[in-house]
């Protein structure tokens, strides 16, 4: 089955709040909700930070020892007296390649820990959510969700959160460190990493938010554009419209070009005031350590330590622009992923399903009523159906009668609000989803045709079936004369969506697959759509021949196929209006003989 929607939701649209990390449940901030996904890899994301925090403070140490090594050796001193300076120059080099080499491995073992407990999280719940729910999403936007935005949530672990904390850390104690060399050097180094820590970041944040705000939006909208441009590049090129969604799809790309043009921007304003703060500080540096060394408050090979410290200090902080910019697009993408999250399933299982008796089973609604939202009118209203064991109903009306609606509540694909809908006795509510379907099955309209194999198509069904159920399922389907035709036999490709199938081919491969399956309960949505009227007739009279054991409901337009069925229930505006079988309701001269009528004129006519 294949599901479709035209409706995007986007962060906007829910209401996507702000950088603030509080919020109660199911409303929390999205941030925060991503660390609370994130809850189980916190160990590694602290390591990961403890590393991150000793390569800066090496890189630094590296620079202070190197400075005074080369300051000290000018003055030719002996060589045991530069001998635990070498060796400090050899550790913090070394140190620092192996914990950065660390933090990238345990913060990025962090990070797809997160990914891999998320993305099962989203499945299960889109799981819950179809078909029902799906149609709330676009196809493209859901994909762009799916993977760029739940990817980019492992940004608030490797770019946001260890960022800025080994700024604070190891800033405080490089501050530190300067202020016991010459405090006024310290203070000046506090007063540029202050600035580079807060100030630049806080305008990145505002810039950012102009731009990184609609990016993942963006990018949602253009790949939703481009798969409804490939899905539908057939009748767009045979309706005149393919340059028009092309031009939409360049419109998007366009977009999404001028967003990112807007963050690079963003990014090099931030680069550019770091640099400007670290050069500064550099400067400040030396003004306060020239007249020191003239004084004799510092030493002179300590002058070189003060000037070239704060170069390297600014490492902590030349990223932070970046990581508030990373922290709004992690947000936008949090929010749209959650936006998924917390849209609820139209059907929800009971805490405590009861288990599906033995069989054989007996599908019964008494006086079932369904709607659509709180408001909405009966899309059915009183509707009583009883499919027992080996039992052959037929369902017929016009286009909004309310056919497919009943198919989804025998599916549980759609909850009922009134009435009683029993399998064996047990209400349908009280029984999980995947129970029911496992006695229940249905072959749509337009089922899906996966991208593999003729084999592994019909496989999905059961995979443990031999060849011959699998020849024997295709013969029933009457498709055993196209096991001739392919190159391959079964194992010929068949192409995404069946591409190098007809459509009616691709019905029929439907149909095969539910009685390999063996259902109890068969459900046939229109099943001989896309067949010819003689080629869907001899398929279902087929099916009501061969499958005497399962119970079967056929939802059709062709009343020609309900000829050889137990009863036929004629539906208007949710109700049965007429039932019977094909002679009872010819005779009572109604609705289904008018039907039969107009059908047999329409049939001499072609």
């Amino acid at each position: 089955m294949t599901f479709t929607a035209p409706a995007d939701v986007s962060a906007d649209d829910v209401g996507a709040p702000d950088l603030d990390l509080a919020g109660g449940d199911g409303h929390q901030a999205p941030l925060r909700r991503t660390l609370e996904v994130a809850r189980p890899a916190r160990r590694r994301l602290v390591l990961a930070t403890a590393l991150g925090a000793g390569a800066v403070g090496a890189a630094i140490g590296l620079i202070a020892t190197s400075a005074w090594l080369i300051s000290r050796a000018s003055q030719h001193p002996q060589e045991s007296q530069l001998a635990l300076a070498i060796v400090a120059v050899q550790f913090f080099g070394l140190t620092r390649g192996l914990l950065r080499y660390g933090e990238r491995l345990v913060g990025h073992d962090a990070a797809f820990k997160m990914l891999s407990s998320l993305r099962v999280r989203v499945y299960e719940h889109l799981e819950r959510l179809a078909p029902g729910g799906l149609p709330a999403f676009r196809r493209g936007d859901l994909l762009a969700r799916l993977v760029h935005d739940v990817e980019s949530l492992q940004d608030l672990l490797l770019r946001v959160v260890p960022p800025f904390v080994i700024a604070v850390v190891v800033g405080v104690g490089t501050v530190a460190a300067m202020a016991w060399l010459l405090p006024a050097d310290g203070l000046v180094l506090l007063v540029a990493l202050g600035l580079a820590g807060t100030v630049v970041p806080l305008l990145a944040d505002r810039l950012a938010k102009r731009s990184e705000g609609r990016q993942a939006a963006a990018r949602g909208e253009l790949s939703a554009t481009v798969v409804e441009l490939l899905d539908g590049a057939a009748e767009l090129t045979a309706m005149g419209a393919l340059e028009e969604r092309l031009d939409a799809a360049r419109r998007a790309d366009a977009e999404l070009t001028r967003i990112a043009s807007r963050s690079a921007t963003t990014a090099g304003i931030g680069l550019g005031l770091t640099t400007l703060l670290a050069g500064a500080a550099a400067w400040g540096a030396l003004m306060v350590g020239v007249p020191a060394v003239r004084s004799g408050a510092l030493a002179g090979v300590n002058l070189a330590v003060i000037a070239l410290v704060p170069l390297a200090a600014f490492e902590l902080v030349v990223g932070l622009p970046t990581a508030m910019q990373s922290a709004e697009r992690v947000r936008r993408a949090a929010a749209r992923v959650f936006a998924v999250m917390d849209t609820p399933p139209t059907v929800v299982d009971p805490t405590d399903p009861v288990r599906v008796p033995a069989g054989p089973h007996d599908l019964v609604a008494r006086g079932l009523r369904v709607r659509y939202g709180s408001g909405g009118p009966w899309a059915l209203d009183g509707v009583d159906l009883s499919l027992g064991r080996g039992r052959r109903v037929a369902l017929v009306g016009p286009s909004g009668a309310g056919k497919t609606t009943l198919a989804d509540a025998l599916l549980r694909f759609t909850p009922y609000q009134g009435g009683s809908l029993t399998l064996d006795g047990v209400e349908l509510a009280d029984l999980s989803g995947d129970d029911v379907r496992r006695v229940v099955g249905l072959v749509a309209q337009d089922a899906h045709v996966f991208d593999t194999t003729l084999e592994e198509n019909l496989r999905l069904a059961r995979r443990d079936a031999t060849e011959e159920e699998l020849a024997g399922a295709l013969a029933t389907a009457r498709l055993d004369g196209l096991l001739e035709r392919l190159p391959r036999g079964l194992a010929t490709r068949v192409g995404p969506f069946g591409e190098r199938l007809s459509g009616g081919e691709r019905q029929r491969l439907a149909v095969a697959r539910a009685v390999l399956a063996g259902f109890p309960v068969l459900v046939l949505d229109e099943p001989g759509e896309h067949l010819d009227v003689g080629a869907a007739d001899a398929m279902v009279a087929d099916l009501l021949a061969v499958a005497r054991p399962w119970s079967i409901l056929i939802i059709t337009h062709r009343l020609a196929a309900t000829r050889g069925v137990d009863e036929i229930l004629v539906m208007e505006a949710g109700r049965v209006v007429e039932r019977g079988t094909h002679d009872e309701l010819l005779a009572a001269d109604g609705r289904y003989a008018v039907m039969w009528r107009r059908e047999l004129s329409e049939r001499s006519g072609s």
